[in-house]
């Protein structure tokens, strides 16, 4: 009988022992999958919303001023396709709005639930994220607010992942505006975070899990560079949203407010109020007919 699993057996074992809270090394066997050969990636991106299409040229800083990236003058389909000399770098998002890749998504997803849902609950917005890099290419510093699990397809990588919730890095007032939206997603590096890191060198068959806000940058090798990433939100990463953004607003009229873990009584207060008013914002929106798309990324 054939073996249709994502992972490789015992391939999550590092994974079922750092989550949620550690980054940890992977094994998947989907490098050979049809749907991540170059030509139906290219299709992909062609058919796919352009707001689901990023790109630009790879030849980045670390701590690279979003001021200064340029796009290729391109189609998207034709980037995919002359990505190995091209320079540059692109992400396809919410991928998982085509059948065939929201079905890989939760097949994966399924597996990862022996482990993910005693701890964290059930995985809720699974979305999906495919990389394309020319050799060489640089992700710049950044952190994502989803849980994340970054699986090689093909070529390499080195992935720099830092501690989440390390103040020293990333201060609370930049949690708390990252929460907000409107800023950028990359962020100040100073080379001397680099003691606190953990290199995850990455081939065909190797992933990382990425824990929330875990802030990292990516080094691609001399080949071009495939990656899918299957991300997912939990009663966690939700609450620790509500937080800062609480935290923010509490800032903004002179408060200090505690950081989320100092205080349990107090950040289950915030989050129940966040929530509440959410809810009704949301409900007069809905009557309204002023509802809100989701953003795809």
């Amino acid at each position: 009988m054939t073996d249709h699993r994502c992972f490789a057996p015992r391939g999550l074992e590092a994974f079922a022992a750092a989550y949620p809270g550690g980054p940890a090394a992977v094994r998947h066997r989907l490098h050979d999958h049809p749907l991540f050969a170059l030509e139906a990636l290219a299709q992909l991106a062609e058919r796919l919303p352009e707001s689901h299409v990023e790109h630009s040229f790879g030849n980045l800083a670390v701590d690279q001023d979003p001021a200064g990236v340029r796009r290729a003058a391109m189609p998207v389909g034709e980037i995919v396709r002359t990505i190995d000399d091209n320079g540059c770098w692109m992400v396809l998002k919410k991928v998982d709005v085509d059948p065939a890749y929201a079905a890989l998504i939760d097949a994966c997803l399924g597996e990862l639930a022996p482990v993910t849902e005693p701890r964290t609950g059930a995985c809720r917005r699974r979305e999906a994220f495919i990389f394309l890099s020319s050799p060489n290419s640089v992700t710049p510093f950044h952190m994502d607010p989803e849980h994340n699990i970054l699986l090689q397809i093909a070529g390499t990588k080195t992935m720099r992942v830092y501690p989440a919730g390390d103040l020293s890095i990333v201060p609370a007032e930049v949690h708390e505006a990252f929460h907000r939206g409107g800023r950028h997603r990359n962020m100040r590096h100073d080379p001397a975070f680099d003691a606190k890191a953990q290199d995850h060198r990455l081939a065909p068959g190797d992933a990382v899990y990425v824990p929330v806000k875990a802030p990292h940058w990516v080094q691609n090798g001399p080949t071009r560079s495939v990656s899918f990433s299957i991300t997912w939100r939990s009663d966690e990463s939700d609450g620790e949203a509500r937080l800062h953004r609480v935290n923010q607003r509490l800032r903004r009229v002179g408060w200090t407010p505690a950081a989320p873990g100092e205080n349990r009584a107090a950040d289950a207060a915030k989050v129940t109020a966040h929530r509440v008013a959410k809810s009704a914002t949301a409900t007069a929106r809905r009557l309204l007919g002023r509802e809100r798309e989701r953003s795809a990324y």
